[in-house]
């Protein structure tokens, strides 16, 4: 079969790309705007991407069009693709029935954290010699690809509550059907789909309805928006996770540079092993990863020495380079309590250094102003903070940003934010760019000047 996916370079119909490729078909795509990893995993599947919606592409004549949510009516290959009458489903509608069906599903649910429990959860699986399969929305270190068609009996899927598709405003996770789910916490997010935090907690309660009685689901138990889930309906044993006593799997640091975690399941048995992460957030994840991999038969002990050998996430607080003792790092973070935690993290892996912030407020949630009151808050425990400020930001924006006072510098270009940094940045920084998206290839811009300025 011939497939065309429409919007091809996301991260998710990224990942649907590679599982139809290796199972056999004929992929092709297209996407404008495209930055790796996704473009450097699908350049190296052989996969042809055309630049651009226009019409002339459906020519080539697809036996079925995956059509990402990204595309909207009114865009020449979607009004194409209905005037002729062809083919076409929603990325997750063609997962499900393609690679889904007859699996052991895992679903990773939750405002933030998807993608490193998830990738967490399919190494553990990996680990233990189960080959699980897994779409993920980013690229594990240990498997250096997103997607990828499982040998055994389970696959992991990080679900996203973002909407299917034009004619489909469901979240994509319904379509899911999970045997086992993860709810790592819950927020406001994605204005630009839900109006507030009720219309997202609908969403999730459609995602509970369909998790079996014989299921499971893993709650986080220090997040109070979960426990409102719950109480509006749950069909399924649950167990819960988390730092708190009470919590049926706990996570604990045992140092006081939080280089090892500790475990404990409801059980009572109790693992501990040296970690290459950080941050408090992340040993959520794990612990919520070891909780999930009970479903597959892993056991709390061999679970937790798999994230020994766990090495994290590309763009997940990522180190991707050391110039002059200077540390820089490429973060997702584009939710205030994503910013806040991954400062967090950064110093108290790495106390007595400064930690500085390279901030592009690109998701469409920012671009409203949602954020605008939360985003100070998020950023004051970084020393310094560059933000890239596009000309769509408004004065609220500004206003909301006033308190950082002497810590901030704003610029309108790339180039100049990255000429200002690379002046300021000391020894012994940790310098964090945050993004969902490519941030001018500022990060590798900095990286090439400090190489060329500060060493040799």
């Amino acid at each position: 079969m011939h497939i065309h996916i429409l919007g091809i370079c996301g991260t998710f119909m990224g990942g649907v790309a590679a599982l139809a490729a290796a199972a056999g078909h004929r992929v092709t795509g297209c996407d404008r705007g495209v930055y790796p990893p996704m473009s450097t995993q699908l350049r190296n599947l052989g996969i042809e991407i055309h630049e651009g919606f226009d019409a002339e592409q459906l020519d080539i004549e697809p036996d079925c069009v995956v059509v990402g949510n990204v595309m909207t009516r009114g865009m020449p290959v979607i009004e194409t693709m209905l005037d002729r009458s062809m083919r076409y489903q929603s990325g997750p509608q063609w997962l499900a029935e393609h690679v889904l069906s007859n699996q052991h599903v895992i679903a990773v649910a939750g405002t933030h954290g998807k993608t490193t429990t998830a990738s967490m959860l399919a190494w553990i699986l990996q680990d233990a010699g189960l080959e699980p399969g897994f779409l993920i929305g980013g690229v594990p270190a240990n498997f250096e690809v997103s997607a990828r068609f499982g040998k055994g009996d389970y696959f992991v899927v990080e679900a996203d509550e973002y909407d299917t598709a034009f004619f489909d405003k469901r979240a994509k996770f319904v379509h899911y059907r999970p045997n086992t789910l993860v709810l790592n916490n819950l927020e406001f997010d994605h204005a630009d789909i839900y109006k507030d935090l009720d219309a997202i907690l609908w969403q999730f309660h459609q995602l509970m309805r369909v998790v079996p009685g014989k299921g499971r689901v893993i709650w986080n138990c220090a997040e109070k928006n979960l426990q409102n889930l719950l109480e509006m309906g749950c069909w399924t044993p649950t167990e819960s996770f988390g730092a708190e006593e009470r919590a049926a799997w706990r996570g604990t640091f045992t140092d006081a540079g939080a280089r090892k975690v500790r475990v404990r399941d409801p059980d009572g048995i109790e693992a501990v092993a040296r970690w290459r992460l950080s941050g408090e957030h992340n040993l959520e994840n794990l612990t919520a990863a070891v909780a999930a991999a009970r479903a597959a038969g892993v056991g709390t002990e061999k679970a937790v020495d798999a994230m020994s050998r766990f090495d994290g996430v590309k763009r997940r607080l990522e180190r991707t380079a050391t110039v002059a003792d200077i540390a820089i790092y490429d973060d997702f973070a584009h939710h205030p309590t994503a910013i806040r935690r991954t400062i967090d993290a950064l110093r108290k892996r790495s106390p007595g250094h400064r930690v500085v912030v390279a901030m592009e407020p690109r998701s469409n949630t920012m671009k409203l102003g949602v954020h605008n009151a939360e985003l100070c808050d998020s950023l004051r425990d970084a020393d310094l903070v560059w933000m890239y400020r596009p000309d769509s930001m408004g004065k609220e924006f500004d206003e909301a940003l006033l308190p950082l006072a002497d810590k901030l510098r704003q610029f309108d270009d790339y180039d100049r934010l990255v000429g200002d940094m690379s002046k300021r940045v000391l020894a012994g920084d940790q310098v964090v760019f945050m993004s969902n998206g490519g941030f001018g290839g500022a990060r590798q811009t900095l990286t090439a000047v400090l190489q060329r300025t500060r060493t040799g």
